[in-house]
């Protein structure tokens, strides 16, 4: 089973990145999944987490995700208040919306971190920093769960007709951002196995 913790704050997303993940998971991938929000106080600006498993059998576990193999940050300001880290699997990965590493030093050794400034490439294509279509394929494209046809796919599906070019064009942006940054990391752990 793959698990899947989403942190932003409220109006940026990331209960509807958690549910185009899971459909492009559930009915353009061939995986089970299932995707659902935790809130706090519901208001724009305070934090949000949401959640997405994936698995090659029927899930049958409803609670949060505690130990998630793979932490997306939409919004690097909750590295100051969350501890988004917390029960990250060992050997997990976390993809940080951020043009800097503003994570350095906070995650072990053994945890693989990925930046993306989604906030420029959403401002750039959509005109606004909404960023959530950008890491949906951000992940896709760092973990390889995932195929850019099958996000674009599930956007199409769950955004508005009038958004889904623009956000389908960020979407493929960042899921070649991604591999790049995918590749880079990978030839770095060969490069430090030698």
């Amino acid at each position: 089973m793959q698990q899947i913790r989403w942190h932003g704050r409220g109006g940026q997303g990331a209960v509807t990145a958690a549910r185009i993940f899971g459909l492009a998971a559930a009915v353009y991938s061939g995986w089970y999944a299932q995707s659902f929000p935790s809130f706090g106080t519901e208001r724009r600006g305070a934090p949000v987490t949401a959640f997405t498993r994936l698995d090659d059998r029927p899930i049958r576990d409803r609670s949060q995700v505690s130990n998630p193999d793979y932490v997306v940050v939409l919004d690097a300001t909750l590295l100051e208040t969350t501890n988004v880290f917390a029960g990250l699997a060992e050997g997990g990965a976390a993809l940080i919306n951020s043009n800097s590493q503003v994570a350095a030093g906070r995650m072990p050794a053994t945890t693989r971190i990925d930046y993306l400034d989604a906030t420029g490439l959403a401002r750039e294509i959509l005109g606004t920093p909404m960023v959530n279509t950008a890491m949906v394929a951000a992940l896709a494209g760092v973990s390889s769960l995932l195929t850019l046809e099958a996000v674009e796919r599930a956007i199409a599906d769950v955004l508005p007709p009038g958004l889904v070019e623009k956000n389908a064009a960020v979407a493929r942006r960042a899921y070649g951002l991604a591999r790049r940054l995918s590749t880079q990391t990978s030839a770095a752990a060969s490069a430090a196995g030698k």
